[in-house]
């Protein structure tokens, strides 16, 4: 028999740790901390698509609770070092048949009956709109032909790449296009103090990105989930994430918004039907690739005119589409709502909303498609935001798009003169230049940004400022980073994922490890190095990394 010797001191930590083990609990018996209703925690759904429920849940109230629009914007794309795997839209390229995809991924109606609201009736009165198309219309018919005569006398020169159809016509619309919009603001700014204070932008950079929901999952995601937990939720409906890239002519910017054409209520009518589409968008046309999610509406966040009035788009691609589909106002359709919805979410997520955070008041723009030629007015009003998710078929608000159709300015051009100008293309485009824009009273425009920090600018930490400026310009520049993701070959897939018939072979890379690029943050990478010369407490400092103020 083995006898075990203890330490007396050993003996008294024993004693301590289990005199400390020991806890006293006491009830709460003052009257002014109790109150009469019951108040209890929040229950969590504890299944596992509840748990990644909650877990969108809290994400999406990390961003809500951010101060600056930048850090926002960054919140987003913290999960994905490389990018988010997105839909890529250009307005530019529109599939055969996208209509419905269109409708469905901005949760939008357009209304059946060609014409805009009866809204742009009260705009301007009968007289002063046809005093302003007479004083407008010599100036317009002298400029067209002007431009004709220039663009035929380059293409004769072989200034202009005859062959290259949907270039040409887009570099003449551009010239018509700009120089209707110099007429108009220099003609009517008397009457309309608005057009003096609106900014103009030539070729701006127009981004969005958001998630969009209901659709079916791919085929690769099934069997991923199928090997999982996951796998009776295989089937359910998952998210898609859309980028969108566009380039209009010209637009205009004005410091308050437009007046909203419906209330916030009436959008939730159920009259306004949205088309469902829940195929993947790739059996359409459409491609997906990674991007860091943007939402660019032209300019950068600070900006005083951060409201769009209108904007001129082109229209070139029309005419190069094959003559087969016969389908151009539906391509018309799906350009302006992809164009107006892209512009407006970009600008709401400037004033503090998002994908996930839905918008308090409804945004307005005005959307304009042309060659100089043919014009098709499109009025849209944007009245939600998110439609991830349950909400892709629960959210009861729709956004709405008006529209006229195409319409010709002109019929020809014949012996230098005009044939067949219409009076009615002008009035509408007057219209849409009559539309004031107006201070709302009483709404608070930004209830998610903070009240003393709204932008990165506002920061009084130089250090956190500067950080942050750098850094968002950078994440939105979409640059492909220094070490690219790690790719798997096709022979891998096929002897190592699929048939899984060499799993003698030693492992190298990391996915074979279980670490994917999708699972690597977008902060998890090493710190950038401060040399010892240049370390705030001098050389012997400990503090060798500079700091990082991710959101």
């Amino acid at each position: 028999m083995s006898l075990i010797r203890l330490n007396p001191q050993s003996c008294v930590r024993l004693v301590r740790i289990c005199y400390h083990g020991k806890r006293d609990y006491s009830a709460v018996t003052q009257s002014e901390e109790c109150s009469e209703i019951p108040q209890y925690p929040q229950i969590y759904d504890v299944s596992p698509k509840g748990k990644i429920k909650t877990k969108h849940e809290r994400f999406h109230q990390e961003i809500q609770n951010l101060n600056t629009v930048e850090e926002k914007l960054m919140k987003i794309n913290m999960p994905r070092y490389y990018g988010w795997r997105c839909v890529n839209v250009c307005e530019s390229s529109i599939p055969y048949n996208a209509e419905l995809m269109a409708q469905y991924s901005t949760r939008t109606h357009i209304v059946k009956e060609p014409g805009l609201p009866k809204y742009y009736d009260r705009i301007i009165s009968s007289d002063k709109l046809d005093a302003a198309v007479q004083q407008v219309k010599k100036r317009i018919e002298d400029v067209i032909l002007f431009e004709h005569i220039s663009h035929k006398k380059y293409k004769e020169l072989e200034l202009i790449d005859a062959e290259d159809h949907k270039a040409a016509v887009d570099s003449m619309g551009d010239k018509l296009v700009g120089q209707i919009n110099r007429i108009i603001l220099a003609t009517l700014s008397s009457e309309s103090p608005h057009l003096l204070e609106a900014q103009v932008d030539y070729e701006p950079r127009i981004e969005a990105f958001w998630w969009s929901g209901g659709m079916w999952p791919p085929k690769y995601i099934v069997n991923r989930k199928k090997k999982t937990y996951l796998a009776k939720y295989a089937e359910d409906l998952v998210d898609r994430r859309i980028q969108y890239h566009g380039t209009p002519t010209l637009q205009l910017r004005h410091e308050f918004p437009l007046n909203e054409i419906v209330s916030l209520s009436e959008s939730e009518n159920p009259d306004f039907i949205v088309p469902e589409f829940r195929y993947d968008p790739r059996v359409i046309g459409y491609n997906l690739k990674e991007f860091h999610g943007t939402n660019i509406p032209g300019f950068w966040p600070g900006d005083k005119n951060e409201f769009g009035i209108m904007s001129y788009h082109r229209r070139g691609h029309i005419d190069a589409r094959k003559s087969s589909f016969k389908d151009e106002n539906e391509a018309l359709d799906v350009q302006a709502v992809f164009a107006s919805y892209s512009w407006l979410l970009s600008q709401a997520c400037y004033q503090g909303f998002s994908t996930f955070n839905d918008l308090t008041y409804p945004l307005v723009t005005q959307t304009v498609i042309s060659n100089g030629q043919l014009w098709s007015f499109y009025a849209y009003q944007l009245n939600t935001t998110v439609m991830h998710s349950e909400y892709a078929d629960e959210n009861p608000r729709r956004n709405l798009c008006w529209k006229t159709g195409p319409l010709k300015l002109f019929e020809t051009i014949a012996d230098g003169k005009l044939v067949g100008f219409n009076d009615d293309v002008l009035k509408e485009l007057i219209k849409f230049y009559g539309n004031t824009p107006q201070k709302r009273n009483g709404v608070n425009m930004t209830p998610y940004l903070g009240d003393d920090e709204k932008r990165v600018a506002d920061i009084k930490d130089s250090e956190k400022r500067e950080w942050l400026e750098k850094h968002y310009k950078h994440m939105v520049s979409n640059r492909p980073r220094h070490r690219q993701r790690e790719e798997i070959d096709w022979w891998e897939r096929i002897y190592k994922i699929y048939f899984n018939t060499r799993f003698m072979d030693s492992k190298r890379k990391q996915w074979e490890f279980g670490k994917t690029h999708s699972s690597r943050r977008y902060d998890d990478h090493a710190p950038e190095y401060i040399p010892k010369v240049l370390r705030p407490g001098g050389p012997k400092s400990k503090i060798k990394f500079r700091k990082t103020y991710y959101p």
